[in-house]
């Protein structure tokens, strides 16, 4: 007799909300040839150690987490996802800016500017 095994889907590392869903979508609307998606890393950079970097991506590496979204794939960097788990990414527009803001449980600290954050 089979035994039928179930595997349940694993959530993804990073919750992406409506506005960065449709960003992601108008990212790749005008993407470079060959882009196949955006990718999430945390290089190491600003004061605080870590900063967020979204970047066109033209081949997917090996132990990169990838989210299918809409309007498009977006890969978090393999060495970043632990950095990552359990945060909420969003496309933020006001008056005076736009871009992608991070609610990261991980962080615990950032610089003045907001421009880095350490784990």
């Amino acid at each position: 007799m089979a035994v039928e095994t179930k595997v349940r889907a694993r959530p993804s590392a990073v919750i992406l909300t409506a506005n960065a869903q449709a960003r992601v979508g108008e990212l790749m609307a005008s993407a470079p040839d060959g882009s196949i998606g955006v990718k999430l890393s945390t290089p190491k950079r600003g004061c605080s150690g870590l900063a967020y970097s979204v970047d066109y991506v033209t081949e997917e590496a090996r132990f990169d987490e990838k989210i299918e979204t809409p309007g498009g794939i977006l890969y978090i960097d393999g060495a970043s996802v632990l950095y990552l788990v359990g945060s909420t990414m969003d496309w933020v527009e006001d008056d005076f800016t736009a871009g992608f803001v991070f609610n990261n449980p991980n962080a615990k600290g950032s610089c003045g500017c907001g421009e880095s954050f350490t784990v």
